[in-house]
């Protein structure tokens, strides 16, 4: 199902590291559905992004996070076949620590991976999942 929106949906990314690998999902629902990406997802009502960000690793992939930074901001437009507008996100990209839980794919996630930030191409990200990945990196 398409959004076709009105005004931009605000939606959160996670760039969510333990040790030295990065935390990826494979989307089961579109936009992007069958695409590796990093965590996130909508932000809800009365819910701050920080909590929107935690709350989303914890649905897709069973994971206690320290949301510790904020990354950048991200404008995600996708068009229809026709090229209107079905999709247009405003991901707000957060830095964050895993402090519990083993990785476990759920909620919009049908995949999840433990990838080395070093060896991303099998995985072929979106060109700013990559980017964004790399201003997290020290």
């Amino acid at each position: 199902m398409n959004d076709y929106p009105d005004r931009p949906l605000i939606g959160v990314g996670v760039v969510v590291f333990k040790g030295d690998r990065v935390l990826l999902v494979r989307r089961g629902k579109p936009p992007r559905r069958g695409q590796w990406s990093l965590p996130g997802g909508r932000q809800r009502l009365g819910e701050t992004v920080r909590a929107a960000a935690a709350r989303e690793v914890a649905e897709e992939a069973g994971l206690t996070i320290e949301v510790t930074a904020l990354l950048d901001v991200v404008d995600s437009m996708t068009r229809d076949e026709d090229g209107s507008l079905a999709y247009h996100y405003t991901l707000v990209d957060f830095l964050a620590e895993w402090r519990a839980g083993v990785a476990a794919a759920g909620g919009d996630a049908a995949e999840v991976a433990w990838a080395d930030p070093d060896h991303l191409a099998p995985y072929d990200l979106w060109d700013e999942t990559l980017r964004v990945i790399a201003l997290a990196r020290p």
